[in-house]
C-alpha cells in the first residue's frame, strides 16, 4: 500500500492552522508528537504518509544513547534501511526556528546532507551541535515518561542497540493536513 499526499501548490499552509500530531504506541508506552508541517512540509508529508501506511508498525528502537537520543524508523532493524515515500533520499529542511534545544525534539536521521529516508530520532536533552545538520520536524508533547523508560533500557555498549527489542506497535494520526 502506497499512499500519496501532496502539499505543494495546493494551499497546504492554509489547511495546517491547527496542530497536527501522531501517537507512537510502543511496547513501553505512548509518545505523542506534534509535527511542524508549516516549517517542514516535505519531511512531514513523508513522515505522515509512512505513518498512515503502517510503515513504522513493528519497527524497533535500534539505537539508544543515554543522554543523547533514541532512533527508530528502519523496518529492517539494522539501522541501515528505510525509504522515503518517494523511494529515494530527500533534501533537508532547516529552519532557524527549529532547534535541538530541549528533551523530546524529533528529527530525521541521515548520513550526510540531503539523505533523509524513513529513520528518525528523539532527543533526550539539548543537542545544539545537531542544529542545521538534521531536520527537526516535531516535538514530544505527551509521553515524556515513556521517553524516560526508553532512556533507561540497557544497551549493547558497542552498538547502542537495546538488549531487548522495543517496538513501535502502531501509530495513531490525530490530524493529517496532507490527507485529501
Amino acid at each position: 500500500l502506497r499512499l500519496h499526499f501532496s502539499c505543494f501548490n495546493n494551499g497546504c499552509a492554509k489547511r495546517s492552522s491547527k496542530a497536527q500530531s501522531v501517537t507512537l504506541h510502543t511496547d513501553v508506552g505512548d509518545i505523542k508528537i506534534e509535527v511542524f508541517c508549516e516549517r517542514t512540509p516535505k519531511t512531514c508529508e513523508n513522515f505522515l504518509a509512512l505513518c498512515a501506511s503502517n510503515y513504522y508498525n513493528g519497527c524497533i528502537f535500534h539505537r539508544n544513547i543515554k543522554g543523547f537520543m533514541v532512533q527508530t524508523g528502519d523496518p529492517t532493524g539494522t539501522g541501515r534501511g528505510g525509504n522515503s515515500i518517494w523511494g529515494k533520499k530527500f533534501e533537508d529542511e532547516y529552519s532557524e526556528y527549529l532547534k535541538h534545544n530541549v528533551r523530546g525534539v524529533v528529527s530525521m536521521a541521515n548520513n550526510g546532507p540531503n539523505t533523509n529516508g524513513s529513520q528518525f530520532f528523539i532527543t533526550y536533552g539539548k543537542q545544539p551541535h545537531l542544529d542545521m545538520k538534521y531536520t527537526v520536524f516535531g516535538k514530544v508533547i505527551d509521553g515524556l515518561e515513556t521517553l524516560d523508560e526508553l532512556e533507561k533500557l540497557p544497551v549493547n555498549e558497542k552498538t547502542y542497540r537495546p538488549l531487548n527489542d522495543v517496538h513501535i506497535k502502531d501509530i495513531t494520526i490525530h490530524a493529517n493536513p496532507f490527507a485529501q
